[in-house]
């Protein structure tokens, strides 16, 4: 597929995919949310592809938010679709993407940005990034799970403050009330999400699937997180990688796994 509105680019089985609309701050518009589903979907596929480092182009800007533009003139029907597909094909694609996803926010990550950012497993900031949720200046409330990830990643009192006042917080904040997990100079940023995903690739991906997994059964409505680690503890045992691990051990070597499922 020829992207528009994102760069990709495949290094020691690390996919780098770069929002590339820099004149518009990143702004998620229709089309590079289709990119998005595109890119993070046929990655699961792809044997190549360990797992993935999200940014935007330019060094002001993650994704300043959602292309407002693109729905001003809707109606509630048509901002529920908008809602609801976004979730669908986009946001819980990546927050359930059992390949590892690592969000490096270079800049303002707003909105919808924000909410991209949250979606990811892990959250690497610069030091002059600035993060915030300020729907409701516009009469509006987060769409793309916002109120629901930030929550679970802050906790209600924080969270609510967050939404309700639509103040931007910044990278050392983040860092301090947990919505990120690293704060870094801008020039270090992409390392320090390389040092992270590298260290996670070294490892079992058919065990990094499950953990995956089981943390997301704990936060999804109707699921028990709990018979879900058991579940996927039980499976780990039948996986090649499970037997490499365990003779590595024994053998006092490096494990040497293939993620063969």
């Amino acid at each position: 597929m020829k992207y528009e509105n994102l760069l990709l680019k495949i290094t020691n089985r690390i996919l780098y995919i770069t929002i590339n609309r820099e004149s518009k701050l990143n702004a998620l518009n229709k089309l590079t949310l289709a990119e998005l589903h595109f890119a993070v979907t046929d990655s699961l596929t792809n044997p190549l592809i360990g797992g993935i480092i999200l940014t935007g182009s330019g060094n002001k800007a993650f994704v300043a938010g959602a292309d407002i533009l693109e729905f001003s003139s809707f109606n509630a029907d048509e901002g529920g679709n908008l809602s609801r597909e976004g979730h669908n094909k986009v946001f819980n694609v990546i927050h359930n993407c059992y390949k590892p996803i690592v969000a490096a926010i270079n800049g303002f990550a707003l909105g919808g940005g924000l909410e991209l950012a949250m979606a990811c497993h892990i959250r690497v900031a610069s030091d002059n990034a600035r993060l915030g949720l300020p729907e409701v200046t516009l009469g509006l409330i987060p769409g793309y799970g916002g109120t629901q990830r930030l929550t679970q990643l802050i906790g209600r009192g924080k969270a609510l403050e967050m939404i309700l006042t639509a103040n931007m917080i910044s990278a050392n904040e983040a860092l301090n009330i947990g919505l990120v997990n690293y704060v870094e100079t801008p020039e270090n940023l992409i390392t320090k999400a390389e040092e992270i995903l590298n260290k996670i690739l070294s490892h079992s991906s058919t065990a990094v699937a499950s953990a995956i997994r089981a943390v997301n059964a704990g936060l999804t409505d109707g699921k028990d997180g709990f018979e879900a680690e058991i579940n996927e503890f039980s499976s780990c045992f039948t996986t090649p990688d499970f037997q490499e691990g365990i003779a590595a051990f024994k053998e006092k070597r490096k494990p040497m796994f293939t993620g063969i499922a």
